[in-house]
C-alpha cells in the first residue's frame, strides 16, 4: 500500500467518522446525559463493534448480505429494533436513574451496560458490513499478495481512527452532564430529543433496502 493509498485512506475514514449517524447520536446522548465515561466507553464499544464488522469482511459476510435478501431482513430487523429500544429506554428514563455518585461497583456494571450497547448497535447494522465489504477493497491493490490481511489491517485502522475521533467527542461532551443534572427540566428534554432521534433511526434503517 503506497503513502497516497494510505493518506486517501485517512482521509476518507475521517470523513465518514465525523458524519452524523447513529453511532455519533448514541455517544453523544450517553455522554451529555451521563457523564464523560459514559461516552467515552460507549465509544470503545462502538469501535469493538467494527473490529467485529472487520472480522466479518474477513469472511466474506458482506458479500453474502449482499447476495441474501432474507439475511439482510433479519439483520436489518435485528439492528432497527435495538436502535427503538433504546431510543424508547432513553425517553422513559427518569433523573434519578442518573445520579453517578452511586457505589463503585454500580457505576462499573453501568459502563459495562454501555459499552455492550455501543458494541451490539454498531455490530446489528447490516448497512456497516456492507460498508465494510464495499469500502475497504477500494483502498487494496490488485497485486497485493495477502488482500485478507491487508482488509483486517486497514478494518482494525478504522475502528481504531473511530475511536480516535469518538472518544475525545464523548469526553468532552460530558463536560456538559454535571450542569445539565442540575437542570432536570434540561436533561428531561435531551432524554426526548435522543430518544426520538434513535427512534427515527430505527424507523429509518427498518425500511432500507440493500445497496
Amino acid at each position: 500500500m503506497s503513502d497516497a493509498q494510505l493518506l486517501l485512506f485517512l482521509l476518507t475514514s475521517l470523513v465518514v467518522i465525523v458524519t452524523p449517524g447513529q453511532d455519533m447520536i448514541l455517544v453523544m446522548s450517553r455522554s451529555i446525559t451521563q457523564g464523560s465515561a459514559a461516552g467515552v466507553v460507549t465509544a470503545a464499544g462502538v469501535s469493538v463493534g467494527l473490529l467485529g464488522h472487520t472480522l466479518l469482511a474477513g469472511l466474506g459476510l458482506g458479500s453474502i448480505l449482499m447476495a441474501s435478501e432474507l439475511l439482510f431482513v433479519i439483520l436489518k430487523s435485528v439492528g432497527a429494533a435495538y436502535l427503538v429500544y433504546l431510543g424508547i429506554r432513553l425517553i422513559l428514563t427518569k433523573g434519578a436513574a442518573l445520579d453517578l455518585g452511586g457505589m463503585r461497583a454500580g457505576r462499573l456494571r453501568r459502563l459495562h451496560r454501555l459499552f455492550a450497547e455501543g458494541m451490539l448497535s454498531n455490530l446489528s447494522n447490516p448497512k456497516v458490513a456492507i460498508f465494510y465489504f464495499a469500502f475497504l477493497p477500494q483502498f487494496i491493490a490488485s497485486d497485493v499478495r495477502d488482500p485478507t490481511q491487508l482488509l483486517l489491517l486497514l478494518g482494525a485502522s478504522f475502528a481504531l481512527l473511530t475511536f480516535v475521533v469518538k472518544g475525545p467527542v464523548g469526553w468532552f461532551a460530558g463536560v456538559l452532564s454535571a450542569w445539565l443534572r442540575a437542570r432536570p427540566a434540561v436533561l428531561a428534554w435531551i432524554h426526548r430529543a435522543s430518544g426520538a432521534v434513535l427512534i427515527a433511526l430505527g424507523v429509518k434503517l427498518a425500511f432500507e433496502r440493500r445497496p
